[in-house]
């Protein structure tokens, strides 16, 4: 049967969307296969909280980042109004760096209209939040991807997924951003159920998680 004729969603909203689109995969990519059990859904609740989420988790390891989101929502530190009345003090008091509560604050100042972005193109969705300081694309990508559900958005920064594809591919070492989004072009439209897949396979090799 021809790619094509496979149904595919252009938005993960829900566990029958994420097995509709990993079947897609699997016709682009059979190696993808040896990913066992069924791929997780990840989906978040979209808005300013969501961001703010992804940017905690920038650069530290998946505990790290929940122990610092837990610290915000204890000091009730996760809402935009809250973050852009806070001080740099009570920021730091719940394990964000300097820069972080820079970004945090830019982010709760730039008065996004968050709904406005859940019918918007992806590239329309990374544009809007990589002119916020302290967003780049992997953090646009990662929210398009689990607030939005975005079918076809991939974040080849991400290093997890670079070491996920070099495990699963058996690369020489792991690619670069650009060979891993160079790489990721043949699994379009369902780029994201392919991230989801690599970061299943790396944490089924490492015991290790790769993401938020």
């Amino acid at each position: 049967m021809d790619n094509m004729a496979v149904p595919v969603p252009n938005r993960i909203v829900t566990e029958a969307d994420v097995a509709a689109g990993h079947a897609h995969l699997l016709r682009i990519e059979p190696r993808f296969s040896r990913i066992s059990g069924p791929l997780p859904l990840r989906r978040r609740p979209d808005g300013f909280s969501a961001l703010l989420q992804a940017i905690v988790g920038q650069q530290v390891s998946t505990a790290s980042a929940a122990a610092i989101w837990a610290r915000l929502q204890a000091a009730d530190l996760c809402e935009e109004w809250a973050v852009a009345m806070s001080t740099e003090e009570a920021l730091r008091a719940c394990g964000l760096s300097r820069p972080k509560v820079r970004y945090a604050h830019a982010l709760a100042r730039a008065r996004i209209d968050y709904p406005a972005l859940r019918d918007a193109e992806t590239e329309t969705v990374i544009a809007t939040l990589t002119s916020v300081t302290g967003i780049g694309r992997w953090t646009a990508e990662i929210y398009a991807k689990f607030a939005l559900g975005h079918a076809d958005v991939f974040a080849a920064g991400d290093l997890a997924l670079q070491e996920g594809a070099k495990l699963l591919f058996d690369l020489p070492a792991r690619p670069s951003e650009r060979e891993m989004r160079d790489m990721a072009e043949a699994w379009s439209p369902v780029r994201a159920i392919a991230a989801r897949a690599l970061w299943a396979y790396y944490r089924e090799k490492t015991k290790r998680e790769g993401a938020l």
